[in-house]
């Protein structure tokens, strides 16, 4: 049992969180999806299948869907491109945006238009033109949700903040003529299918950086940028090559190369960690993107 007798459960290796008050906001979440039309899923495009949270899908049943892929600016376009294809092929709609920026969320009204295209004849056909459409928008803490509403409705209606979890209670937002969204407070779930998935999460801050060893976490995302990026990897932090180093002497190399030293020379490889986080966070390490359909 974990903190305040709540049970512990384990993202990955030394990953742990307590999900007591998301089990509160997945019961509200399934109760509101009755009065929606549409649900509206904001994932991180870096990490789109990490991101989504499985039990949306059982909850949803055959409603209608939209994937909001966000931070799209961050992502590794070519995998975007593969991303959108395989949601479509879901039968989802899908609409790309970097929220912080803007781009693509003038679009969501139409998005959410076409997703819900035959309700809407149904609609027309029954008489009931002038319904306004409820759409229900999803996702788990961090994703840029929050960001993403406030732009769309042009105000600050929906809290926002750079920690996961900031958004808190239920809030019906107009965005225009027959068009409302329902905020709700971001969800994490129970258990995790591998510890890849807490380890991607981590990596984007979509959970607390507490939970896990800095320098843990940062030889992972090293050995993940090794594999995958190391040309950005070499050219952030000036590294002659990446290959053939442990992810632990990757961390002391960019150490050593921004000049981060403890009393006595020895690495300061914790505040190295941290950088590393935070620059994958801020986009200084380039586009990237941490997964590829249908991979498993």
């Amino acid at each position: 049992m974990g903190k305040d007798n709540q049970p512990e459960y384990q993202l990955g290796p030394n990953i742990h969180w307590y999900p007591g008050h998301m089990t509160r906001a997945r019961r509200k979440m399934e109760e509101d999806l009755r009065l929606v039309d549409l649900l509206a899923e904001v994932v991180d495009a870096r990490i789109p299948r990490s991101s989504r949270n499985p039990d949306i899908d059982v909850m949803a049943g055959d409603r209608p869907r939209l994937i909001i892929l966000n931070r799209v600016d961050q992502a590794d376009p070519a995998m975007t491109a593969q991303w959108l294809v395989w949601f479509k092929k879901q039968g989802w709609g899908v609409l790309e945006t970097d929220a912080k920026q803007g781009k693509g969320v003038s679009q969501f009204p139409a998005a959410a238009r076409a997703a819900l295209k035959d309700k809407l004849q149904s609609w027309r056909a029954k008489g009931q033109v002038g319904r306004p459409i409820r759409v229900m928008v999803a996702g788990i803490p961090n994703v840029g949700k929050s960001t993403f509403i406030n732009k769309l409705a042009g105000r600050k209606s929906a809290k926002a903040g750079d920690r996961p979890g900031v958004t808190r209670g239920k809030q019906w937002v107009t965005i225009d003529r027959g068009l409302e969204l329902l905020d709700t407070p971001g969800i994490l779930w129970p258990k995790f299918e591998d510890h890849i998935t807490g380890l991607h999460l981590a990596f984007t801050g979509a959970v607390r950086d507490e939970v896990i060893e800095t320098e843990e976490l940062a030889c992972a995302l090293l050995e993940l940028l090794q594999s995958h990026y190391p040309r950005a990897l070499e050219e952030r932090y000036k590294l002659a090559q990446v290959s053939g180093q442990s992810p632990w002497e990757l961390l002391e190399q960019c150490a050593r190369k921004r000049g981060m030293l403890l009393s006595g020379g020895v690495l300061d490889t914790q505040r190295m960690s941290a950088v590393l986080l935070d620059e994958l966070r801020g986009g200084k390490l380039g586009r990237l993107t941490f997964e590829v359909p249908d991979e498993r």
